[in-house]
């Protein structure tokens, strides 16, 4: 793998989550550019047209659902409870579930989500 090839990968394995976050669609079309040999420009380039997307509840909800699968089998009851219940009223309790699931990250040592721009920033 290129060095150029590698930066790609690690650019969207931190963004990819954000992106699923504002835009499903967004989010197949940068894997489907990614089965080419895209530069990094057109890459930077999808990704923050996608983070110019207003997240509806649908595309917000899919993305912590996604999150949540790297813990569901291995999170303990009142982890568990406590993921789904805020992830129930999630407009009202987004920013509490970022943290319980980045918390989760940390517990577990789940790095590829530690890296994640959507458990860091405000998407």
């Amino acid at each position: 793998m290129t060095a150029e090839r590698q930066q790609l990968e690690k650019y969207w394995r931190e963004e990819k989550y954000t992106v699923m976050y504002h835009s499903q669609k967004s989010y197949e079309a940068i894997r489907t550019l990614l089965k080419g040999q895209p530069s990094y420009e057109a890459l930077d380039a999808m990704i923050k047209a996608a983070k110019n997307i207003t997240p509806t509840p649908g595309s917000k909800m899919n993305a912590y659902q996604h999150v949540w699968g790297y813990f569901k089998r291995q999170a303990s009851s009142e982890e568990k409870a406590k993921a789904l219940q805020l992830m129930e009223d999630l407009e009202r309790c987004e920013q509490e579930l970022k943290e319980h699931l980045s918390t989760l990250a940390q517990k577990y040592a789940v790095q590829y989500l530690l890296d994640s721009t959507l458990l860091k920033d405000n998407a």
